[in-house]
């Protein structure tokens, strides 16, 4: 990595796949990942392309048993574009000879990059440099250039270009006994000699891809006569070009695309909208300008700065750039939630989890109109959620552990071990945390924009009907004269029941009862906010009552949170009476044990019966919330909240976690920032360096992780920075200062934009005339300034204690 440049100088076949992961290109509409055009899919390449929305269900038969599956459907290939010379087969890596070869990606554009000298079985020596983008400036539309240059002969060439509908869901290898058929052909079809377009639609869901490509041919910039050719079948077309090379003499190759669906607006069909654009289009050179110019107005509110931290300033913005190829200004205008692997790979089959709790700071405070749109995905399925508590026995709103196309669950029943090859029962819908997490996204999304209107018209009504949900899972223990919560798991995902158990679930997950407390204190206060119509409006339509508001006044009293040993808060009852796990035997067995549950059980153990976690679990609380705020929290419950709980609490689990998940990396750096900044610092690198690095072995080319690339820019913000919002004021507490020196980064604070950095023990913040909505009130340790448009401040920064305990 060099400046804002990712690159790979040899061709490596087991390395291309994740490489094609790391250099896909996106605009938040959709996204594709970074195969070369001239190879076909296999085992070497997977040139995917992917859509917010494009879901498709498949049932398959598994030993006579129906499995149901939702995927984000691999759309057709837009990609092909293959080198005929002298009417021999189309050049790949593999039946040529390679003379020099690099893949690149300009992280400031989103544009991979492959320039090939190669020669072939004649002889012939010939350089490609290959540049393409899909377009930030306009959402449908995607561009590939070729420069051909034959370096030592001339005569004729055929170029290939092709969209192609044959593709299918096969990229995870787990899930490949599972139906990957999703496409069924509509119509190839031609706009004109320039231009071939193809439509297909989804099985299940119906919905209508279209796709038109546009290829020409230019010297300089003067046109290339060519002789086309056309062949199609009912879900392929290609038109081939042949025309006449000369030696030393460069030609360029240019393919415009657009891409539409059937959820798109604006638009009558598919299939016309998409010719109808792509004729429109200009050449590759000035779509490229656009491109450049949207991303450079990206990168004025979301760059990073780290000039002393090469290699973090680098990865953050290669984050940077990944995040914002699955959440741009374009994906707000669709009916889009936060896939956890983004949109450039099949892992996780494009769900939404409660990843999105790790992807929503950092948008809040530089693009939250993105942040207002993805909340809007959660709010229209507001009545699956509904309904689903109704079915399960419940009040509210129960949100699903996996989201996809319309809010039902799509959990499967069944999932894979690849150690054992069995199929084990998956019990990971029992995650209702994830109704936690929404709730908190909606406050901290408020809170950093002070949006009463959302507030208002969506987000009290999603957080009102997950606090009824809550309450009416929870029942008082009258032993205890406490609230519990039993048939839930937390986070950690390697405990599913208590051992022995027949049925799934856990017993009082202190995270999950210790968010439900701080839900039901909130939860009021959300009601408090509104204007009285607009209370007793929601009220009336909830059939909200002074007895529900009794209850959660008591709830967030009364909630029960178990401890065990030295007052360690417990991940969940009976916790701490599990069995420890030889960890130095597995660490020597296994190369890597980050997925404990799939060694013990094809070991023929079980992972609830030790004291383990795949993830951060009881630490996410002291990552979500201050310490002053867990203190209000716990001294609320009538719990001791000494200075020594957050490390006792780290610690204990630092000794027992796998990080089975790279957001535990990203957790646990971010509790760690306080107390041993050091460690914070490392595992801060370990997470920036997980995707690039691919430290899961083998996951990352089935997808980035959405959760860790946000979630470590998240961390340097919040972690590090220290950055809050409390009573409207927006607070700065920075750690690791010396790391820290040279910081410079943008944010925008309730709708005014502010320029923040940090030089020696200084702060500098300053409203920027551009983007002033209101003055802004900042605080950094006792001191609170606020300010106007232009207006700046120094802060001296206090002095950090020796030894941090919270």
């Amino acid at each position: 990595m060099q400046d804002f440049t990712l690159s790979y100088d040899t061709f490596e076949p087991g390395a291309e796949t994740l490489r094609e992961a790391l250099t896909s290109t996106g605009n938040g509409y959709f996204c594709t990942r970074g195969a070369a055009e001239w190879e076909d899919a296999g085992l070497l390449h997977y040139p995917g392309t992917y859509a917010h929305g494009g879901f498709n269900r498949e049932t398959t038969i598994m030993g006579g048993r129906p499995v149901l599956n939702e995927d984000l459907v691999n759309l057709p290939n837009w990609l092909p574009l293959k080198l005929r010379i002298e009417g021999e087969d189309a050049v790949r890596l593999d039946n040529v000879e390679i003379l020099s070869y690099r893949h690149s990606y300009d992280i400031h554009l989103a544009l991979v990059q492959r320039e090939l000298r190669f020669r072939d079985r004649a002889g012939r020596e010939t350089s490609l440099r290959s540049r393409r983008f899909v377009s930030m400036a306009h959402s449908h539309q995607a561009g590939i250039e070729w420069t051909l240059t034959p370096e030592n002969w001339s005569g004729r060439v055929e170029v290939v270009s092709a969209l192609d509908g044959r593709v299918t869901n096969h990229m995870v290898a787990r899930y490949r006994e599972l139906e990957g058929r999703h496409l069924n052909p509509v119509s190839p079809r031609t706009f004109g000699p320039e231009t071939i377009a193809l439509k297909v639609q989804t099985r299940q869901s119906n919905i209508y891809i279209a796709e038109a490509a546009r290829t020409r041919v230019f010297r300089g910039d003067d046109p290339v006569e060519v002789e086309r050719s056309l062949y199609q079948m009912e879900d392929y077309i290609q038109q081939v070009l042949a025309f006449d090379v000369e030696r030393g003499r460069p030609v360029r190759v240019e393919k415009l695309v657009a891409l539409f669906t059937s959820h798109d607006n604006a638009i009558n069909e598919t299939l016309g909208a998409a010719g109808r654009h792509v004729q429109r289009y200009p050449d590759f050179a000035e779509a490229l300008a656009e491109h450049e110019s949207a991303w450079t107005e990206l990168w004025d509110v979301c760059d990073i700065e780290l000039p002393h931290e090469p290699r973090a300033q680098l990865l953050l913005r290669l984050h940077v750039a990944h995040v914002l190829q699955v959440c741009s200004r374009h994906t707000a205008r669709h009916d889009a939630g936060v896939p956890a692997r983004g949109l450039n790979g099949e892992a996780y089959r494009g769900h939404v989890f409660w990843d999105e709790l790790y992807v929503y700071p950092f948008l809040n405070f530089r693009l939250p109109e993105i942040t207002r749109g993805l909340l809007m995905y959660r709010y229209r399925r507001l009545e699956e959620a509904r309904e689903a508590a109704r079915q399960a026995g419940y009040h509210g709103a129960m949100f699903p552990w996996q989201s996809g196309s319309d809010g039902t669950e799509e959990t499967q029943i069944v999932h894979l071990n690849p150690l054992s090859g069995q199929w084990d029962p998956d019990l990971s819908h029992n995650q209702r945390h994830v109704n936690a997490a929404i709730f908190y996204n909606v406050w901290e999304y408020y809170k950093a924009t002070d949006d009463l209107e959302f507030l208002r018209d969506y987000g009290a009504e999603l957080m009102l009907e997950i606090a009824r949900f809550w309450a009416s899972i929870a029942h008082v223990n009258p032993e205890r004269d406490r609230y519990e919560i039993h048939g839930v798991m937390g986070p950690d995902e390697f405990h599913e029941r208590h051992p022995g158990a027949d049925e799934g679930g856990l017993r009082n997950n202190a995270y999950t009862n210790v968010m439900v407390a701080w839900i039901a204190d909130t939860a009021p206060r959300v009601l408090d906010l509104l204007p009285a119509s607009r209370r007793a409006a929601l009220r009336a339509k909830l059939g909200l009552g002074d007895e529900e508001l009794r209850t959660w006044r008591a709830m967030s009293r009364k909630m029960f949170v178990p401890f065990h040993g030295d007052d360690v808060i417990s991940q969940f009852e009976g916790y701490g009476d599990l069995e420890e796990l030889d960890w130095e035997r597995y660490r020597a067995a296994h190369a890597n044990i980050q997925r404990l549950d799939r060694i013990l059980k094809a070991e023929g153990d079980d992972p609830d019966r030790y004291q383990l976690a795949k993830q951060a679990d009881a630490v996410m609380l002291f990552f979500l919330f201050s310490s002053d705020e867990l203190r209000e929290i716990f001294e609320r419950l009538g719990y001791a909240h000494d200075p020594g709980l957050a490390r006792r609490t780290i610690d204990y689990y630092d000794r027992r976690t796998s990080h089975g998940s790279t957001l535990s990396l990203v957790t646990h750096a971010g509790v760690l920032a306080g107390i041993d900044p050091e460690s914070s610092w490392e595992r801060f690198m370990v997470a920036l360096e997980s995707d690039v690095g691919d430290v899961q072995g083998g996951t990352t080319k089935e997808g980035i992780h959405m959760g860790v690339m946000s979630g470590t820019l998240d961390l340097l913000q919040r972690g590090y920075l220290g950055a809050s919002v409390r009573d409207g004021v927006l607070h700065f507490e920075p750690r690791l200062v010396d790391r820290l020196d040279g910081l410079a980064l943008s944010m925008q604070f309730r709708g005014t934009s502010i320029r923040v950095s940090i030089k020696g023990d200084e702060l500098t913040a300053l409203a920027r005339v551009e983007g002033f909505r209101a003055p802004v009130r900042i605080a950094v340790g006792g001191q609170v300034r606020e300010l106007g448009a232009g207006d700046g401040w120094v802060f001296a920064l206090p002095p950090l204690p020796a030894t941090a305990t919270s």
